[in-house]
């Protein structure tokens, strides 16, 4: 199947590597102009060059997404270089793992902010042009572990859980302007976030889990947010799509 994207503009978070960086290459090679953000300016900044090196059209934006005044500006200077936003991609997130016992309120707090209350300071400050436009596509990319849990990611869980919640009513609150709004929650895929999954007897205990018996690529998700994405997704929203090898069957 051919995507069909008409001069669309997107913003990825977290686009500086790993998954982030392989949604906005693939929506690149589809011909939409990506604005990939991320707190580091030289990651962001890279990912963008390699894109327009491979022919495609790219821009960076350094911002802490957990901070809800950064975000703000970075909407009002967006909007007001391309107009508006077209595709949304919720996708930063950190980890600060530990057991409830011995879990701080800094590194919840840390994890709320990145990966849950982001997805709300970048909708409230993209989605007004959309509805003008009667045209939107917001996808967050949450993760398994906000559907079935995980031991010593309460934060993270807990955060990923609300990425779907808040996906599900946003879904509910701009159907009636033409804006999907949609879940892609990974399993295991071979990240530096999962680097300590990938060996010896932890990963052994890992891909017992998955039946199809390897960590996931970060193009496997890319291509999943590429194509909710397009126009061909047009009737999805307020759907989680599981890409996991088949751990949540």
């Amino acid at each position: 199947m051919n995507l069909t994207f008409n001069d669309r503009i997107a913003v990825v978070t977290g686009a500086g590597r790993g998954i982030g960086k392989a949604i906005a290459e693939t929506l690149a090679a589809e011909g939409v102009h990506v604005v990939c953000v991320s707190v580091n300016p030289a990651s962001c900044g890279s990912a963008a060059e390699a894109i327009q090196a491979n022919g495609g059209k790219a821009s960076s934006l350094a911002v802490d997404v957990g901070d809800s005044n950064a975000v703000g500006e970075a909407c009002k200077q967006l909007i007001e270089e391309h107009g508006g936003i077209d595709i949304l991609v919720n996708n930063a997130g950190i980890t600060k793992d530990n057991l409830l016992i011995r879990m701080s309120e800094e590194d919840w707090q840390a994890v709320i902010d990145t990966n849950l209350s982001s997805c709300f300071y970048w909708a409230k400050g993209l989605v007004r042009p959309m509805t003008r436009k009667r045209w939107g596509r917001i996808i967050n990319v949450s993760s398994v572990s906000g559907i079935i849990g995980n031991p010593g990611q309460l934060n993270y869980a807990s955060a990923k859980a609300g990425m779907i919640a808040f996906a599900k009513t946003l879904a509910k609150e701009l159907a009636t302007r033409s804006i999907t709004s949609n879940v892609v929650a990974p399993g295991f895929i071979a990240t530096d976030m999962t680097s300590s999954f990938q060996e010896g007897d932890v990963s052994e205990q890992v891909l017992a889990q998955i039946p199809l018996k390897r960590f996931g690529d970060p193009k496997d998700i890319a291509n999943m947010v590429t194509y909710l994405a397009s126009e061909e997704a047009n009737y999805i929203t307020g759907q989680v799509f599981t890409v996991d090898g088949g751990m949540t069957i």
